[in-house]
């Protein structure tokens, strides 16, 4: 394995690191479908000249990463609620999973059937005040990226010259390193 591809590695996985790390901090994670869709994969061409890097995970993770935009509360996000509710059948499973019920105000009770009113008023809450963003992938991926390039040019520097060093030995030149 090569020093850039290493490099990338350790980056990549400190993004992930942190990332489920702030999913958990939040209470963003109410199970785990979030926090293990969280993978990276890293190509490598043949030659090792070109690389790419792409994260991965679940199809919501952008929605709770950049926010969404309500009707009446707007965020700095390309999301928002215009027409379409968000499911209720997802906010169902959630309000179950938190074990939350209405009460009756007159006699403290909890209501029969309170999830499903619960439910529908958190799903128009949200409808209309949006999701803020928790930035829970944003802020490690900045912060990894912002510590990478010295490391990377160096690394890339070296794989340079051992290719250089690599050439000159194929061709039955001989080179020394400075």
């Amino acid at each position: 394995m090569t020093e850039v591809e290493l490099e990338l590695n350790k980056f990549a996985k400190e993004v992930i690191r942190q990332s489920r790390s702030n999913l958990t901090r939040k209470g963003k994670r109410v199970g785990n479908k979030l926090y293990n869709s969280l993978d990276y994969a890293l190509a490598v061409s043949q030659k090792g000249t070109s690389f790419s890097l792409e994260f991965e995970m679940a199809d919501y993770g952008d929605f709770v990463d950049r926010g969404v935009s309500g009707k009446k509360k707007k965020y700095d996000t390309p999301f928002s609620f215009k027409s379409k509710w968000p499911p209720r059948k997802e906010i169902l499973k959630w309000v179950n999973a938190k074990r939350l019920r209405l009460r009756d105000p007159e006699t403290g009770r909890f209501k029969k059937g309170g999830q499903e009113s619960l439910a529908f008023l958190i799903q128009r809450s949200i409808f209309n005040k949006g999701i803020k963003p928790s930035l829970f992938f944003t802020k490690p991926f900045e912060n990894a990226f912002k510590a990478l390039p010295p490391e990377l040019e160096k690394a890339y520097a070296v794989d340079v010259e051992d290719l250089i060093e690599f050439t000159f030995r194929k061709n039955g030149t001989n080179t020394q390193r400075s």
